[in-house]
């Protein structure tokens, strides 16, 4: 089915609304061209020492080499554009009640008009700072465009840093995003290899009674794994052809 976006309104008959959780990770945004950490065409963790790169230490060891790292990310970020994913997903907004929890430190879920999003890992459009990273007095809105510089000050008068998720570092909101993951009637996991925890963890929080779908080219579970999940069903596409499908299989349960 060929999606026009300004035609999903105009079906002759509304879908019940229902609760839609979607957990995305970096394989729906690789379809705007920003590629993955684990991608053969951009070695991020190959050619740069994530130890460096993406730690606290790294930062305190060499903040000008971090922070000129993630200004090539948001810059590349600057010039993306949301795909069909993140437009169809913001779609359902319009049928359904729906919660995006995402794992990418990008913002093209809320360019694509996405209301309800929970960004575990950061978010790439803002700065914090490098002493109280969580506190919400310090972090605040820094234009993609704009590099962070040494000399950069947050509100308590450190040195601003990036405001994402290093490694070793706590993820932001997983207890609100078990609750709500726990409240919905349809569970989604898009794009990601659920090898990055706690976030990965949330694919055992939906209810039995809740319908679970997983949209990836690849199988992310380990069927040896004492803990596999039962209960979904794989759409084995791309994001954007795999959430065509999800919407005509949303669309034939009414």
């Amino acid at each position: 089915m060929d999606y026009r976006y300004e035609c999903l309104p105009e079906l002759e008959r509304k879908p019940a609304r229902k609760r839609i959780v979607v957990l995305t990770g970096a394989g729906v945004s690789a379809e705007s061209g920003l590629p993955t950490y684990r991608s053969d065409d951009f070695a991020l963790y190959v050619d740069n020492d994530c130890i460096n790169l993406a730690t606290p230490q790294g930062f305190r060891k060499n903040p000008a080499a971090v922070l000129d790292f993630y200004n090539k990310r948001r810059l590349q970020l600057a010039q993306a554009q949301p795909n069909h994913a993140h437009m169809l997903l913001a779609e359902l907004e319009k049928w359904h009640d729906v919660t995006i929890i995402t794992q990418n430190v990008d913002d093209l879920h809320e360019r694509a008009g996405s209301t309800d999003i929970i960004h575990v890992h950061g978010e790439l459009t803002k700065v914090t700072s490098s002493v109280s990273r969580r506190d919400p007095a310090c972090v605040k809105e820094f234009p993609l465009d704009v590099p962070m510089k040494l000399g950069d000050m947050a509100a308590d008068g450190s040195q601003v840093r990036p405001y994402v998720v290093w490694f070793g570092e706590k993820v932001h909101y997983y207890e609100k995003s078990v609750r709500i993951v726990r409240e919905a009637d349809i569970f989604v996991v898009i794009g990601t290899s659920l090898r990055v925890t706690p976030a990965a963890n949330l694919i055992k929080c939906p209810l039995p009674s809740a319908m679970k779908f997983i949209i990836d080219p690849c199988d992310p579970f380990d069927p040896c794994d004492d803990n596999y999940p039962e209960g979904y069903e794989h759409i084995r596409k791309n994001a954007t052809v795999g959430m065509e499908i999800l919407i005509d299989r949303l669309m034939e349960m009414e």
